[in-house]
């Protein structure tokens, strides 16, 4: 019996050694599978998360060890900026272009131009697969949805939130109804971890195919609604210096998931030839209070100034860490270049040896040889602009100064904070960068106004379902809200025909009349009598029964083609008018 116990003990190590052994093995044959291919690309976005919402940016309160692990390993861009809200960030992104080239200018004008390739479209050319996972918020009708420009699978939300008119009706971050390739499916658990769930399958299904791919994993958090397991904002609670306890659990959710992400990528022995970045849309919206002055008086900010939608540094400057340990980067460190977010697709074209769209002009410039230590900076003197829809509504960046709303001039090197406005003490500074910005903005000629209406009566997409941007959420609805841009969009018909219209108050999936209320607090009836259709600016109406009626159908000969302002409203006995939130145009017949 002792003599078999020996040899158990004596086997033991070899068997574990040899196992061990066959391990490394495979996982080194996997990364040299891998790194005969071209790297795979994981973009992971966050929404709403400030510089300073991270433990490794300096927050004193935030638990984020995952990404603060990745961030030890990484090289960090420390000058980075993005657009102060969503959809300029987002397009920036996709196209490298300023969003005054796309229409990508505002939250409000999603549909963003279908004549330039995304970042989708150029991995795609290139044999990559392509997948989306969480937010898109640059179109949600053909030809503008992530579907039609370059991406092969997608879960993701509508607009610009969970909660938003075009999703589901009801949605939330728990157990919400989201889109599966543009169709409504519903799916159990947190939101985040739903768009890592479904990113890793699409990982490891090509990875299987040993096709490279291109994942672009977008969370909706921690942008409102702040929704999270209470464990995780348990940890923020009962802390008069954190201005939103569930937002940092919404973080903290996402760190969990990154860490989780990076563990299968080593599982799967791929991280290696993986360029894996991770990065935020915008300043914070709930790390940090400011006062009118945009300076801080709650939270933390990394000391700067302002928050999303803001034109000083804390709107904009965002984190951006990139690796990829095959790729010759060297060691992990800061980079403190000035780089901003239409950089990112060229960089990507060039670190990945991709060949770029034909005539492909960008905005923004490869960052490549930075990276990888071949150069300290980009030649010359670097100047950047980041703006909205009107000239000096912006900010104009340099390495040394930045120029905030035309008439602001801070040393961003002596005085990182923008307290001290040295505009007067630097006026030839001024008029350089004023010029500047001027003679660009002449150079976009009518592109700055040019819209993008969405198609009707296409082969491909009809109906097509229209929801309100304005107000923007379900709420808006239940309050019967409005403005002159509720119930009107721009539109494109494609053919003559016969089309009808039908006019909701209420999403299709609640089937109620137009006068019914929900059961929600503050929700206001809607007595209507008429539904009224404006397009080519001729006018057509249909008596409703506000309390039968969930839909107003108009059938309508549409003789001209081209685009037009639709303008949908309900009116009521009084003749007040009421934009329409939901509208489904379908062309019937000829």
């Amino acid at each position: 019996m002792k003599s078999y116990m020996k040899k158990i003990i004596v086997l033991v190590p070899l068997v574990l050694s040899a196992f061990l052994t066959s391990l490394l093995l495979k996982n080194h044959f996997a990364q040299k599978q891998q790194s005969a291919q071209k790297p795979n690309v994981i973009l992971v976005m966050a929404d709403d998360q400030g510089y300073g919402d991270l433990g490794c940016t300096g927050n004193p309160w935030i638990q984020t060890p995952n990404i603060d692990r990745f961030y030890e390993q990484s090289l960090r861009l420390t000058d980075y900026h993005t657009y102060p809200i969503c959809t300029p960030s987002r397009g920036a992104l996709m196209m490298g272009l300023r969003p005054q080239r796309t229409d990508a200018v505002g939250v409000g004008r999603q549909n963003v131009s279908a004549d330039y390739p995304t970042m989708a479209d150029v991995f795609a050319a290139n044999g990559y697969a392509t997948g989306l996972f969480g937010k898109w918020h640059l179109g949600d009708n053909y030809p503008f949805r992530p579907q039609d420009r370059g991406f092969e699978k997608t879960v993701a939300i509508k607009g610009g939130a969970i909660d938003h008119i075009p999703n589901y009706w009801g949605n939330s971050n728990f157990d919400g109804t989201y889109y599966d390739n543009g169709e409504p499916r519903k799916y159990t658990g947190y939101s985040t971890d739903i768009w890592f769930d479904e990113a890793l399958r699409f990982i490891e299904e090509k990875k299987n195919q040993h096709q490279p791919f291109f994942a672009y994993i977008a969370t909706n958090a921690p942008h409102s609604p702040f929704q999270v397991d209470e464990s995780y904002a348990e940890p923020y609670r009962n802390n008069p210096d954190i201005p939103e306890p569930v937002f940092y659990g919404m973080i903290a959710k996402i760190d969990e998931n990154f860490g989780r992400l990076r563990a299968k990528l080593q599982e799967w022995g791929i991280e290696d030839n993986t360029i894996l970045i991770y990065t935020s849309d915008n300043g914070s919206v709930a790390g940090v209070e400011t006062g009118r002055d945009e300076f801080v008086t709650k939270g933390y900010n990394a000391g700067m100034r302002g928050q999303k939608g803001s034109y000083y540094e804390g709107g904009h400057r965002e984190p951006f860490f990139i690796r990829w340990p095959d790729g010759g980067l060297g060691k992990a460190r800061d980079i403190d270049e000035l780089s901003v977010i239409t950089d990112v697709l060229p960089t990507l074209i060039e670190l990945c040896g991709l060949t770029p769209p034909e005539g492909a002009k960008f905005d923004g410039v490869s960052l490549a040889a930075v990276l990888k230590g071949e150069k300290k900076q980009l030649p010359g003197d670097r100047i950047e602009f980041i703006a909205g829809d009107k000239l000096w509504k912006s900010v104009v960046l340099t390495r040394r100064w930045r120029l905030v709303n035309g008439t602001e001039l801070y040393d961003i090197k002596a005085d990182p904070q923008q307290r001290n406005n040295v505009a007067a003490q630097n006026p030839d500074v001024v008029k350089k960068l004023r010029n500047v910005n001027e003679e660009w903005w002449k150079g976009l000629g009518s592109s700055i106004s040019k819209i993008y209406p969405t198609p009707l009566g296409t082969d491909i997409a009809n109906p097509v379902d229209l929801s309100a941007t304005d107000p923007v959420n379900h709420t808006g609805v239940i309050r019967a809200n409005s403005s002159n841009k509720t119930g009107s969009w721009p539109v494109d018909f494609q053919k003559p025909g016969t089309y009808r219209f039908s006019l909701r108050r209420w999403p299709k999936e609640l089937n109620l009349p137009v006068g019914a209320c929900v059961d929600a607090k503050g929700c206001k009836a809607i007595h209507a009598v008429k539904a009224r259709v404006d397009i080519f600016g001729k006018i057509y109406e249909v008596d409703v029964d506000a309390n039968h009626d969930a839909v107003a159908n108009l059938d309508i000969h549409v003789a001209k083609t081209g685009s037009t302002i639709l303008l949908a409203q309900f009116i009521d006995a009084s003749g007040k008018q009421y934009g329409t939130y939901y509208v489904d145009v379908e062309r019937i017949g000829d």
